[in-house]
Order: C-alpha cells, then sequence, then structure tokens
C-alpha cells in the first residue's frame, strides 16, 4: 500500500504524476531529454541503462516499464533486456554498452567518484567522453526516480502487459505531451 493517499488508479510513477502535475511536468521533460532527445547513445541502449540502474536499485516498476521501452527499441527485445538485468557481462551486447552498464551500476551504489577501472574499461571498448556522461546522468536521475517510486511504495501493475502497452505509447508519442 502506497505511504500517502493516491487519488488515481495508475500504478507506479504514472500515479505519482497524475497526483501532482506540477512535478510531473519537469519529471517527464528530463525523461525525454535523457532517453529520447538526440544524445551520444542510441534510446533503446539508454532506455536499457535506465531498466538496468532501476533493476539494480530494486524497482520493479522502473525496471519493468523502461525494460519494455528498451525491448521495444533493440533487436534481441524482451530476451536481450532479460538477460542484461541478469548478467551484463554474460549478455550478448557490444563491449562498449557492457562497459557503460559497469558505469551505471557504479553510480547506483553509494557517491563517490566512478573508479578507474570502469572508465578506462568503457574507454578501451569505445566509449567516449559524452557517452560516458551521458550514463552518468542517466544512471543518476534515475536513481531519483527510483527513490520517489519505492520509497512512497507506489503499486505495481496488475497486468505484466502493462509495461509493453506503455513502450509502444513512449516510443511512439515520448514523455512529454504534446496536446
Amino acid at each position: 500500500m502506497p505511504h500517502i493517499a493516491i487519488d488515481n488508479d495508475q500504478p507506479g510513477i504514472r500515479g505519482l504524476m497524475a497526483q501532482r502535475p506540477e512535478t510531473a511536468g519537469p519529471l517527464n521533460q528530463l525523461a525525454e531529454t535523457l532517453l529520447r532527445s538526440p544524445m551520444s547513445l542510441p534510446s533503446g541502449e539508454r532506455e536499457l541503462i535506465a531498466a538496468y540502474a532501476s533493476h539494480l536499485n530494486s524497482t520493479p516498476f522502473c525496471s519493468g516499464s523502461h525494460g519494455a521501452f528498451a525491448a521495444f527499441q533493440l533487436d534481441g527485445g524482451h530476451d536481450l533486456v532479460d538477460a542484461v538485468l541478469a548478467n551484463p557481462d554474460t549478455a550478448p551486447i557490444t563491449a562498449q554498452l557492457r562497459g557503460l552498464l559497469g558505469i551505471a551500476a557504479e553510480v547506483c551504489r553509494p557517491v563517490q567518484p566512478l573508479t578507474d577501472t570502469a572508465v578506462e574499461a568503457a574507454r578501451e571498448a569505445g566509449a567516449d567522453d559524452a557517452q560516458i556522461h551521458d550514463t552518468v546522468l542517466i544512471a543518476a536521475a534515475f536513481c531519483m526516480y527510483n527513490r520517489y517510486v519505492t520509497c512512497l511504495n507506489t503499486e505495481l501493475p496488475d497486468d505484466p502487459r502493462y509495461f509493453d502497452e506503455g513502450a509502444k505509447r513512449i516510443v511512439t508519442q515520448g514523455y512529454v505531451s504534446r496536446g
């Protein structure tokens, strides 16, 4: 049961955003910028980083939703996402993405500088400064989103297909309402 009264039937962050539209706007704009606007990594990989950070932060709503958003955009779909969440070291992904997920994992730990080892591994796999920056920013933002959802003990959807329906909407329409 959520720790606050939510006057709608939306699960996870969707319920919180419907409850507080004045904070939903900036949070959705941040997600739109980080996950969909032109940046150093394809949108599907950015969604996968968000899903992985959410998985590490034990936030099933965000891991499930962003995992579905990634699956909708990446070759390999849900099987690929499941493999990454289970173990990025053995998942069928590029060495570069594996290195960036290692950086995301460090961002999800108690706050401290990234280790030289993680940065060097990502660089050796071909990651550049922009990709390292963007990975840190995505993972850090999802630490905030995950805490928002988890600390208020929001509900999970009853139907697991909820995330796939959301993926169709997000991939085609984005995080920010255009209407």
